[in-house]
């Protein structure tokens, strides 16, 4: 059962993401009558002291990596993704992963893992802005940019900032069930579970080609959203055969007219349902889906979540038709 949870922090660490452990495993709730245990809640570093914080503050922290030996969970707190990892830290993540204990990561705290091995054949994630670099460094882990955590055995790793919360109550619930999960979320007044990944959140600009007559196709067909786009009808728009056009065209974007096109009318739809008050139907016809259903469908299979669970997350409760 989880009872003892340690958090690891080295200079530099950020507050936010460290408060998110400490909201839900540093508060004793034992006394509400939820079934909230009171977790054995320790904060530790290589060297007891002052440890300075990303934001220019600093926290005095008694607790050496000792406090990680008899640990039932280990998280390592974020910190400058690209600063060297004291060796004791990763000496004090492999004893855990070991002897079995949870070990978890949020945000930056991947690359933690992954020096110290834990990462190699495993499925991973960190926040978007740093997943490219962690799969470039740490090519045997399985890293996933678009989820909000991901559990592979008994390590758990999160993205940004409040992925965190998303993560301790997974444990949580995975460990003492839903209804502490719950109430801790309830206390917290935070989703016990959120839909979605963080696709949602990745900025995705236009891609730019080393043609200009490609590039110019591309921005013609972002501005004819609603129009059928045959490999045909796109290849004679630049004097191209269609076998010619269509590697070209993979060679210069990564994916098919049909896929390119389709994930261009779903940002055109996450624009819709940020910015207006649409309908799902309008904005299925706006972007270019026509019908509601394939809105849903693209939706979902880009983003991991529904039209109407994005514009809730980015403009709150609005009246809606679909």
């Amino acid at each position: 059962m989880l009872k003892t949870v340690a958090v690891i922090v080295v200079p530099n660490f950020s507050m936010f993401e460290f408060g998110t452990a400490c909201e839900v495993f540093g508060i004793d709730r034992s006394d509400r009558g939820s079934g909230v245990p009171a977790f054995d809640f320790r904060v530790c570093t290589p060297t007891p002291g002052q440890v300075p914080l990303k934001s220019g503050l600093s926290m005095n922290v008694p607790l050496g990596l000792e406090a990680t030996a008899d640990a039932d969970l280990v998280i390592m707190a974020p910190f400058g993704h690209d600063q060297e990892v004291p060796e004791p830290v990763l000496e004090a993540l492999r004893a855990a992963d070991a002897r079995g204990a949870w070990v978890m990561s949020i945000c930056s705290g991947a690359f933690a893992l992954a020096r110290a091995g834990l990462l190699d054949g495993r499925r991973c994630t960190t926040h978007w802005h740093y997943s490219g670099q962690l799969a470039a460094s740490w090519p045997l882990a399985r890293v996933d940019e678009n989820v909000l955590y991901v559990q592979d055995g008994n390590i758990i790793s999160s993205a940004g900032t409040a992925a965190g919360i998303d993560a301790c109550l997974h444990l949580v619930r995975v460990e003492l069930g839903a209804q502490v999960a719950a109430a801790i979320a309830r206390d917290m007044v935070v989703p016990p579970h959120r839909d979605g990944g963080q696709a949602q959140f990745i900025d995705r600009p236009m891609p730019t080609c080393g043609s200009a007559p490609m590039e110019a196709l591309l921005r013609w067909m972002v501005q004819n959203l609603d129009r059928e786009h045959s490999v045909n009808d796109l290849a004679a728009r630049v004097h191209m055969s269609p076998r010619t056009f269509a590697r070209k065209f993979r060679s210069e974007t990564g994916a098919t007219p049909a896929a390119w096109l389709n994930s261009q009318r779903v940002l055109r739809a996450q624009e819709l349902l940020e910015s207006t008050d649409l309908n799902i139907d309008e904005v299925a016809r706006e972007s270019g889906f026509g019908h509601p259903v394939l809105l849903r469908h693209h939706f979902a299979k880009v983003l991991d979540t529904s039209p109407q669970s994005y514009r809730r997350a980015f403009r709150g409760q609005l009246a809606e038709a679909g």
